[in-house]
């Protein structure tokens, strides 16, 4: 079926200024990105074809430059497309979070810092570093490892929160393998850096774990 055989109601746009964004599928959303459909495919069965091929959006996003092109109604325009997209979405929750206090903001800072570390293949730790009324200084990632894990230097996050001048900080880091549940190790490398924070009077907040649909928070848990 042709896109002008639906109903006008039924299109992506006309959809999306009645209605508004979140009331479209992932499918209608990606027809609006590509805006046309290829022959005897129109946009949003190519959407649908493609994201089909990639199994959900979030993979699609994620996807490598090669992986992107191989599929059909795709090429390096659309990839180069996309990801400034992506990374406008990065800057946009970038923005909203240094103009919060984390404290008062706490789903900023999560939806922050899931945009940030979901999606790294390897094991990353990054900090977040804040002024003495939790506003957001800076955040680094700051440590790189294996699929397993990172190597976590107490040192350096002291030199670093010392240069930026930071009263308070949060920890936060990917498992790969998409689950959040905190390991053992994560513990004793809180701990250590907890204690070796408290020697320049720099408070920590929390530890965010990053899994693949959920954020585990040492405060939370009654860790910290």
């Amino acid at each position: 079926m042709k896109l002008k055989a639906l109903p006008k109601d039924e299109m992506p746009r006309e959809k999306l200024v009645k209605l508004g964004a979140t009331s479209l599928s992932d499918a209608e959303l990606l027809a609006i990105f590509l805006r046309t459909g290829i022959k005897g495919t129109n946009v949003v069965a190519l959407a649908s074809n493609i994201l089909a091929d990639f199994g959900t959006l979030r993979a699609l996003l994620a996807a490598s430059e090669h992986e992107f092109c191989q599929t059909k109604g795709l090429g390096v325009a659309k990839y180069v497309q996309l990801q400034a997209v992506v990374e406008m979405s990065r800057r946009f929750l970038a923005e909203k979070l240094e103009r919060s206090n984390v404290l008062t903001s706490p789903q900023e800072s999560r939806d922050y810092i899931r945009a940030k570390l979901r999606d790294q293949p390897n094991e990353v730790f990054a900090v977040l570093f804040l002024d003495n009324k939790h506003r957001v200084i800076r955040f680094e990632e700051l440590f790189y490892g294996t699929i397993d894990s990172a190597s976590v230097y107490p040192r350096v996050v002291v030199k670093k929160a010392l240069e930026r001048n930071a009263a308070a900080v949060i920890f936060a880091h990917n498992h790969p393998s998409g689950i959040a549940e905190p390991s053992h190790a994560d513990r004793m490398i809180t701990d250590k850096l907890i204690s070796a924070l408290q020697l320049i009077d720099v408070k920590v907040l929390d530890h965010f774990v990053i899994g693949d649909s959920e954020i585990a928070s040492f405060a939370e848990r009654g860790w910290m």
